[in-house]
């Protein structure tokens, strides 16, 4: 029987898609021009690429691709099922999308200002990455070096990350100019920060608690117009004496502000709680740890 493919899962391969996209344009359109190298592939391939400026065929997006895709190949004999489908899916689609942009017919760097490119440069790239491992996936490359590290030495994937990274940042002294090394130092530090700040506020919802004594009129709008379930039970006011329920709810953050309206509208005198919560697990909200 063919299984039915339903409105998140769509929603998830959109999702992912733009953030491939993302990081294909910071990375074509700021980084390669000005030869941000602040770590991963692709960065890596904007250092080789220096040494291939007399072979036409071989550019940086070229390097980028051929590198992907050993990388994959290696990650497929070393690491197995620890590779999945969704790296591989990503690390091909974004060197892809690298491919496509270079029909585009624009003249590179897109500016003279060199800062303006670094910030675009950063945001797009950190934005995609963010999105990407948001939906618990991975663009592949030095990702994979890492995993295959931390397999077989004592070495956590993050550490390993950052001296693969750091490497290949450091190097850009050397290859290019201090300017371009300082900026993609710069980059790689800053790049950490962007991802956790965007990683965190993707998935940034409310936990509400409503102390109320209408609780039978709250309670349908949650469940009918919000699409979500509750806890309640009982309490006793320590000041007051009075009985009242205590409903316990999970939203979005624009829900949340239609059950604050709702809310109040039917009880002004109710006690209402709402704390930002990083990540939820259940049924609505991510399906695994």
């Amino acid at each position: 029987m063919k299984r039915k493919v339903t409105k998140n899962e769509v929603l998830y391969w959109v999702v992912l898609n733009l953030g491939t996209l993302l990081l294909a344009a910071g990375v074509y359109f700021f980084k390669a021009p000005n030869n941000f190298a602040t770590g991963g592939v692709s960065g890596l391939s904007i250092i080789l690429a220096n040494f291939t400026k007399g072979v036409p065929w071989l550019g940086q997006t070229e390097i980028m691709t051929i590198i992907n895709v050993v990388l994959l190949i290696i990650g497929f004999i070393f690491l197995g099922r620890g590779c999945g489908f969704k790296t591989a899916y990503c690390s091909l689609v974004y060197t892809g999308e690298m491919q496509l942009m270079k029909l585009i017919p624009i003249q590179l760097p897109l500016t003279d200002e060199i800062f303006l490119e670094f910030v675009f440069a950063m945001l797009l790239t950190s934005a995609g990455s963010a999105i990407i491992f948001n939906c618990r996936a991975s663009s592949g490359g030095t990702d994979i070096v890492a995993l295959i590290i931390k397999k077989y030495t004592k070495m956590d994937v993050g550490t390993a990350l950052l001296v693969t990274d750091f490497l290949i940042a450091a190097s850009t002294f050397f290859i290019f100019d201090i300017r371009t090394g300082l900026l993609s130092l710069l980059g790689l530090f800053t790049k950490a920060f962007l991802v956790d700040g965007v990683i965190e506020n993707i998935g940034k919802s409310k936990y509400v608690t409503i102390i109320t004594e209408k609780a039978e009129e709250i309670t349908p709008f949650i469940i009918e117009a919000m699409h979500r379930g509750y806890t309640s039970f009982k309490a006793t006011g320590g000041f007051t004496g009075a009985e009242k329920t205590v409903i316990l709810t999970v939203c979005k953050r624009g829900e949340a502000l239609k059950l604050k309206m709702r809310i109040h509208s039917v009880d002004p005198a109710a006690f209402v709680i709402l704390t930002d919560t990083n990540e939820i697990v259940g049924k609505g909200f991510r399906d695994t740890l």
